[in-house]
């Protein structure tokens, strides 16, 4: 399966697709997907030599994508009555999904797996860059891109060990079978797929249990497996010390065996230094050197849509961020507000999915009121149809306080294009991101 001579990606633009498709264009196979829209990782993927279409029409289907010779990757995100889906059930090709592909793949190599409703993608990046940036020869399938490396993937099939992201979504991470993982939380999400918070909570307590050698888990996480990391001083691994300097937090960290004092990290945010703290422990028990681990901290530059800078200037500051969940906008609104204490926080919301929505309206509202201001665009369905009732006006309406509206992207780029703001924001995971360069260019006019 894994060499078959031509692969196929429904949906290859994903961030998880794409990372499967560069490992296998990386080991000399043909590449051809389809996608809704040409988004830049597309254009990314093309220039390496992949085949892509953006029609659902399988007339646009190379003469060398046939049954015989191509696997045919897709994920629960295809929809049902897509034509390329059912032509390639019908005619006899090998389909298989895209999380039981990668445990394929992970099966070969010792795996060192990163889950978490919040804080996997940056924390398994980092986890690779700690290796990677020290010489070390790893494979990496991250869902994010890598600022320092500008990519979600890297490495082939003859690396001892390879560092991956486990999503939770789909249970898709129970295809992995890790020697080491951490988790970073189990807040509750995806309630679409699990129903209840406690069928997420078994799922991940199933996944820790699979763990070989060593589990790293959050000390709120709920769970009772492994040992815990974060900022509590019984916690085994645990950053102590934490102390903001030029606006970069500086900390001691602490683990079983020995101390390393003074990692100045290059992430914002009491979340990324609770995140670093379990890249950093599954790193050492991997043979990194405290230095080489401290270096490597000291480096790493984070991923892009991650608190990510696009202006910082002393008297304007613009990120974007991929926070999507209440939990992940309470955390990225309390390190804002520990950064900048004194400044006028503005943040542009866009909510990710109906189903998300509803179940955590009242809890969005509680984290945005943490903003000075809240400017909400209008819901990002992806996958979903609407639900009665489930608006961004009805969530604008339980903001706390005055100073929050509801506008589409041209009237925000308007505004700012004349008005000036100390810190403002771009959250969100669906296409918000697209917003970013019109927005940055009016800010700095």
């Amino acid at each position: 399966m894994l060499n078959s001579n031509s692969i196929f990606f429904l949906g290859i633009g994903g961030i998880g697709m794409s990372a499967l498709a560069r490992f296998f264009k990386s080991s000399g196979q043909a590449v051809f997907g389809y996608d809704r829209f040409q988004s830049e990782l597309c254009k990314q993927l093309e220039s390496e030599g992949m085949k892509i279409h953006y029609e659902d029409d399988i007339k646009l289907l190379s003469k060398k994508i046939d049954p015989e010779n191509t696997l045919v990757v897709y994920t629960p995100a295809i929809p049902a009555d897509n034509l390329h889906l059912a032509y390639f059930t019908e005619n006899g090709f090998n389909l298989i999904k895209r999380a039981r592909l990668l445990g394929e793949i992970a099966a070969e190599q010792k795996c060192l797996a990163i889950a978490g409703t919040h804080g996997k993608t940056t924390t398994s990046t980092l986890l690779a860059h700690l290796f990677r940036a020290n010489g070390k020869n790893i494979s990496a399938f991250l869902g994010g891109i890598s600022t320092n490396y500008q990519t979600n993937f890297w490495g082939s099939r003859k690396t001892e060990i390879l560092v991956a992201e486990a999503d939770e979504y789909d249970r898709s991470f129970l295809n992995l079978k890790p020697e080491a993982a951490a988790i970073t939380s189990t807040d509750a999400d995806h309630l679409d797929i699990y129903g209840e918070e406690t069928s997420l909570k078994e799922t991940f307590k199933t996944f820790a249990d699979s763990v070989t050698e060593l589990l790293l888990i959050h000390e709120n996480s709920g769970l009772r497996e492994g040992l815990r990391y974060g900022l509590s001083a019984d916690a085994p691994y645990r950053a102590q010390n934490i102390r903001i300097e030029n606006h970069q937090y500086t900390y001691d960290l602490v683990y079983p065996q020995g101390q390393i004092n003074d990692i100045k990290l290059g992430l914002p945010g009491r979340y990324n230094v609770e995140n670093s703290v379990a890249a950093a422990g599954i790193a050492l028990h991997y043979g990194l050197s405290e230095t080489e681990v401290k270096l490597g901290l000291e480096s790493f530059k984070g991923v892009k849509r991650r608190f990510e800078y696009h202006i910082k200037q002393e008297d304007l500051v613009y990120i974007d961020d991929y926070a999507h969940h209440p939990k992940e906008i309470e955390a990225l609104a309390l390190s804002i507000r520990e950064l900048y204490p004194s400044k006028k926080i503005t943040a542009i919301f866009q909510p990710h999915l109906f189903s998300r929505t509803r179940d955590f309206m009242p809890q969005f509202a509680e984290s945005l009121g943490l903003f000075n201001e809240v400017i909400l665009l209008e819901i990002y369905p992806a996958r979903e149809r609407p639900i009665t009732g489930i608006t961004s006006a009805a969530l604008l309406e339980l903001i706390p306080g005055e100073n929050k509206s509801l506008a589409a992207r041209q009237e925000i780029i308007n505004r700012f294009s004349k008005e000036k703001p100390e810190v403002i924001l771009t959250i969100g995971a669906g296409d918000i991101d697209q917003l970013v360069p019109s927005l940055k260019m009016s800010l700095l006019k």
